[in-house]
């Protein structure tokens, strides 16, 4: 029996007018217990921090940051950038055979290490190399392939129309924009009104990204620009009940309650206990200190509750940390 389409499963699942509402991929942040937590928080889809493509075609083992066999997550769309049209469309492969259901190419990274490749937001500035690899990734695989970009590379070069026309004449079945040019990096406000030319450039769906951190903001972004859902990465750091807020918000215009502490200590033990199944207890213990001091955020003793994190030698000492401060027993120190 032929399964249905992960895409189409997604948008006939929320229906017509309920906008879709992602996890965007950030390095070194959505790897599989955060999706996960976004997810049980009400997120429709999350996907995977970047891998490099080549670093994939290597076997560099890369593939263990997105998925793991214990975990279920449907549909796992996983991020692939890189700059060659043949190494993509191998990474694509041997992502979609050990699980991927969904591919998406990374065309928005700013950062500089990505761009010097030619990957990442670069492939903006290059109508035919984008074109090589859009069409590569494609041809490659037969799940829904999607596509992260930004406006352009920067005020002179908003290219992002015809990247989007283009990329939906090769195969793409839904773009997300990020509303800053390369340049711009994530300073500045997030133009909304460009994300919703480049919707009405298009028949695939849009998904806008930038300054989504309330409800407010989810309907205002939704208002201005018409896109068909909405794609939050920094507004979700140490607070993915954000989903279930906006959802909230979105369907009856009413505010919903932050959790309570005691639901925020369960929520947060939950998601270090799984970075810690994950990546092991000496890397997890590291890989949780930025989520958990942004879930510390605007709580008392949060400075306090940072420092001490960000100096426990063990998970077991970082998780009673957490009981400690959620129940408002944290010890007092002193540093200089």
């Amino acid at each position: 029996m032929q399964t249905m389409d992960p895409l189409d499963l997604l948008f006939n699942k929320k229906g017509l007018f309920k906008p879709l509402l992602v996890l965007a991929p950030m390095a070194g942040l959505t790897d599989a217990p955060f999706r996960l937590m976004a997810k049980s928080w009400g997120a429709d889809l999350a996907v995977s921090e970047m891998v490099a493509a080549q670093a994939l075609v290597r076997g560099s083992g890369q593939y263990r940051k997105i998925s793991r066999s214990e975990w279920v997550e449907e549909p796992l769309s996983v991020q692939i950038v890189g700059s060659d049209p043949h190494a993509m469309a191998e990474a694509a492969r041997r992502v979609v055979i050990e699980g991927a259901q969904m591919v998406d190419i990374n065309m928005g990274c700013p950062v500089r290490k990505i761009v010097q490749t030619g990957a990442g937001a670069a492939l903006m500035r290059d109508a035919k190399q984008a074109g090589a690899v859009i069409a590569a990734v494609v041809g490659a695989v037969d799940v829904p392939v999607t596509l992260k970009m930004r406006l352009g590379w920067d005020d002179h070069e908003l290219n992002g129309i015809a990247i989007a026309q283009l990329a939906q004449s090769l195969g793409i079945r839904l773009i997300a924009v990020h509303g800053r040019t390369r340049s711009r990096l994530y300073t500045g406000q997030a133009n909304w009104q460009a994300i919703g030319q480049i919707r009405q450039a298009v028949t695939i769906p849009v998904l806008g990204n930038g300054d989504v951190r309330t409800p407010q903001d989810a309907k205002r972004f939704l208002d201005e620009s018409g896109v068909h859902g909405l794609m939050i990465g920094r507004g979700a750091l140490g607070k993915p009940w954000l989903f279930q807020q906006i959802a909230h918000y979105l369907e009856t215009g009413e505010e919903l309650l932050e959790p309570s502490l005691e639901v925020r200590m369960q929520s947060v033990l939950e998601h270090f206990d799984r970075i810690v199944c994950f990546h092991g207890e000496r890397l997890g213990n590291q890989l949780a200190r930025p989520h958990l001091s942004k879930y510390g955020l605007g709580l008392p003793q949060a400075s306090q509750f940072r420092w001490m994190v960000n100096r426990s030698a063990t998970a077991q000492e970082t998780r009673q940390l957490i009981v400690d401060f959620y129940t408002g027993r944290l010890r007092c120190y002193h540093h200089t």
